[in-house]
């Protein structure tokens, strides 16, 4: 059953609104209530990013910071990119 790529927005919107919230009244370092709506930002995102793809053949150019496969784009861009500084003309 598909989500409603509109409503998956809503609920990322709110999301996103929870955590400001609870970051404004962080009752330490490891709050947890930051923590859970860390981590529900990171599920409304994934359920909006489903429904965009499902709904539209389409994503959005975010990445949620820590996830798998993120590190290791970046790393192979570096890569490529230090390669391509190596390379030497060849001359004839």
């Amino acid at each position: 059953m598909s989500i409603d790529p509109r409503a998956a927005l809503s609920a990322l919107t709110t999301a996103l609104e929870e955590h400001l919230i609870a970051a404004s009244a962080r009752r330490g370092e490891e709050d947890p209530q930051v923590e859970a709506t860390f981590l529900g930002i990171i599920d409304a995102f994934e359920v909006y990013e489903e429904a965009l793809f499902d709904a539209f053949d389409e994503v959005t150019p975010l990445v949620i910071y820590g996830e798998e496969g993120a590190d290791e784009d970046e790393d192979l861009s570096e890569t490529e990119d230090d390669l391509d500084d190596d390379l030497e003309p060849i001359e004839d």
